[in-house]
């Protein structure tokens, strides 16, 4: 979430979380709702990321920016393809 205003508006279409008391250690959460909800965690070692909206959604305001973000980051890595 470089570079990305806090807060900000974003998309989703469903009901599934992400639960606080399940999220094994090796993850860390990255994002939250104003009420507690998990949007978004990352791993604290591995180079996995995940989002629960949707940044593709012209309704999530930094949509791009985020998707931007992202795709420098994967570009940044090399990646191992067995």
């Amino acid at each position: 979430f470089r570079g990305i205003p806090s807060p900000f508006t974003a998309t989703r279409y469903h009901s599934l979380i992400v639960d606080k008391e399940t999220l094994p250690s090796c993850f860390e959460i990255s994002a939250e709702t104003k009420d507690g909800l998990i949007m978004a965690i990352r791993h604290r070692e591995y180079p996995i990321e995940g989002v629960q909206f949707h940044p593709e959604s012209i309704l999530t305001s930094e949509g791009k920016a985020i998707l931007k973000n992202f795709l420098s980051i994967g570009q940044s890595r090399e990646v191992a393809v067995s």
